[in-house]
C-alpha cells in the first residue's frame, strides 16, 4: 500500500524533486499507528486497559485488558500480568495467563510462563513456555458460549423428535 501511494506521487514528484516536503505528507497519512508505548525505564503497577495497540519495553504488574488490539511485548518488556487482547506478540518475559482472541506469537527470545488460550499460535525455536496451551475453534469460541447449553438440551430430546416425526410422516 506504501509503494502504491508513493508511485501516485511520482508525476509530482519529478516536478518537485527538490522539495522534501512533499513526501511528508503522504507517509504520516499513508501508514498511520496507533500506539501507545511503554518505554523501557517505565514501571506501571495495575491495570490496564484501551483500544489501541501497545508495546512493552518496561516493566508491568497487574492486569492488561485490549480486547480488541495487539499487545507486544518487546525484548525489554517484563509483564507479570494476565493479558487479554485480540493478538499478542512476545520478544520479552511474561509471567501469567494470556487469553487471546486471535493469535499468539513467542519469539526466539521471548519467554511465557502461564497458561495461554488462543486460536492461533506460533511458537519459534529458542522460544521458553511453561504452561498450558488451549486452542480453540475460532467458529466455536464465538458461537458456542451461549447456545451450547441449549444444545445439549435439545440434542438429549432431539432423538425423540425425530421418531415422533417420522411416526406422523409415515402415517
Amino acid at each position: 500500500m506504501l509503494q502504491s501511494s508513493e508511485n501516485s506521487f511520482n508525476p509530482k514528484s519529478s516536478s518537485l524533486g527538490s522539495n522534501p516536503n512533499a513526501y511528508n505528507p503522504v507517509k504520516t497519512v499513508t501508514a498511520p499507528v496507533d500506539q501507545a508505548t511503554i518505554g523501557r525505564t517505565l514501571t506501571i503497577k495495575g491495570e490496564i486497559s484501551g483500544s489501541e495497540a501497545l508495546y512493552i519495553d518496561g516493566c508491568i504488574e497487574g492486569k492488561i485488558t485490549m480486547p480488541d488490539s495487539r499487545v507486544t511485548i518487546g525484548r525489554n518488556g517484563k509483564v507479570d500480568a494476565s493479558i487479554t487482547a485480540r493478538e499478542v506478540v512476545i520478544m520479552g518475559k511474561v509471567n501469567g495467563n494470556i487469553d487471546c482472541s486471535d493469535r499468539v506469537d513467542i519469539r526466539s527470545e521471548g519467554s511465557v510462563q502461564g497458561d495461554i488460550s488462543t486460536v492461533r499460535i506460533s511458537v519459534e525455536d529458542g522460544a521458553a513456555l511453561k504452561g498450558g496451551i488451549q486452542v480453540r475453534n475460532e467458529m466455536k469460541h464465538k458461537e458456542q458460549p451461549q447456545p451450547q447449553p441449549q444444545q445439549q438440551h435439545h440434542q438429549q430430546k432431539a432423538p425423540e423428535a425425530p421418531k415422533a416425526l417420522a411416526a406422523t410422516a409415515s402415517a
